[in-house]
């Protein structure tokens, strides 16, 4: 029988445990913990520094392997990678609809739902949790780079990526994007305009749908990157186009809320919609179908999302292989 000491999953999977990452960098065992979570207790350049030495010897936090030796929590971690404010609430269908649809599914299945945002990754609570639902990948998808280290199993609701190997649920993103092209195409407008932080993966495969249909026929949109999907961020577009002479005949925004600002500026600036200009939003808010005129948008199915995201969840944390899920988005075409 071999007198060889058992190496832990960690390092069966990089070579290094934790407790020689913890020679490595000089500190403790504890340190390099709360270092790779992201923890305040730990100053930002050590945080960095140790977070350096592990991606170089890819060596991953597993707190999964840690909650097999602890029993499981019977605990699921959603976080939201927005930042609510005022302009943008928490009580909005995103993320209330898909909040709605995981915890149905996880309550059902015995689990319990620990709902937090992206500033508690540290939060020891998340890190015992037998796996991490994550509404949001974040802008060039820093948000699942933050959570992956924490070594959970994970499924994100996002846009899917031939770069990325996690499990993701989403919508069509780029057919929403042609869906709105062919639209406008339909109605003969020829200078569009996106609206939108093409920042994020979602917004990108929207920008490149739509690039894409109206570029066989000729047409090249306007791009106005905007990091806040509000109704102010909207308004502050259209006011923009107008400084700058700008002649467009239609809009694509990437929310209702800066589709609703966007008419708000047009209005006040005596041009009809749609007559003068079209507009088109997305996500089929409640407060888009009944504002004047009624929002012409693209509806996702949020509750639907929220179950599958759950189930595939449960299905990473019982080991059973799972693959990622777009589900079909629609243009309700109504009075913009």
């Amino acid at each position: 029988m071999s007198s060889a000491k058992k190496k832990s999953p960690a390092a069966a999977q990089s070579g290094l445990t934790m407790a020689d990452l913890a020679k490595l960098a000089g500190v403790s065992k504890i340190t390099v913990s709360r270092a790779l979570a992201e923890s305040p207790l730990v100053t930002p350049e050590t945080r960095e520094r140790i977070q350096a030495l592990a991606r170089k010897h890819g060596y991953k936090l597993n707190v999964s392997a840690r909650n097999l030796r602890l029993r499981r929590s019977h605990t699921v971690a959603v976080i939201v990678e927005m930042k609510p404010s005022a302009g943008r609430t928490m009580w909005d269908p995103y993320p209330l609809s898909l909040l709605g649809g995981i915890s149905q599914e996880l309550t059902s299945a015995g689990y319990s739902v620990l709902l937090t945002t992206r500033h508690d990754a540290a939060n020891a609570a998340v890190q015992a949790a037998d796996g991490l639902i994550l509404l949001g990948q974040g802008v060039h998808q820093d948000a699942v780079k933050l959570y992956d280290r924490l070594g959970l199993p994970m499924v994100v609701w996002g846009a899917e990526s031939a770069q990325d190997n996690h499990i993701v649920v989403g919508s069509d993103n780029r057919h929403s994007g042609i869906s709105v092209a062919e639209r406008f195409l339909s109605i003969g407008r020829r200078h569009p305009v996106f609206i939108g932080n093409s920042d994020h993966p979602e917004m990108a495969q929207r920008l490149h749908g739509f690039v894409d249909e109206l570029a066989g026929h000729g047409i090249k949109p306007l791009l106005l990157q905007r990091v806040d999907w509000t109704l102010e961020s909207g308004v502050d577009a259209v006011r923009s186009l107008a400084a700058r002479k700008v002649h467009f005949d239609s809009i694509f925004a990437c929310s209702d809320l800066l589709a609703m600002g966007a008419i708000r500026a047009l209005v006040e600036q005596g041009l009809s919609v749609p007559n003068d200009v079209s507009v088109v939003g997305y996500d089929d808010t409640p407060h888009g179908a009944s504002f004047l005129p009624p929002l012409s948008t693209v509806r996702q199915n949020w509750q639907e999302g929220g179950v599958l995201l759950a189930r595939k969840v449960l299905a990473l944390i019982d080991g059973q292989p799972v693959a990622s899920q777009m589900l079909p988005t629609s243009l309700v075409v109504r009075a913009t």
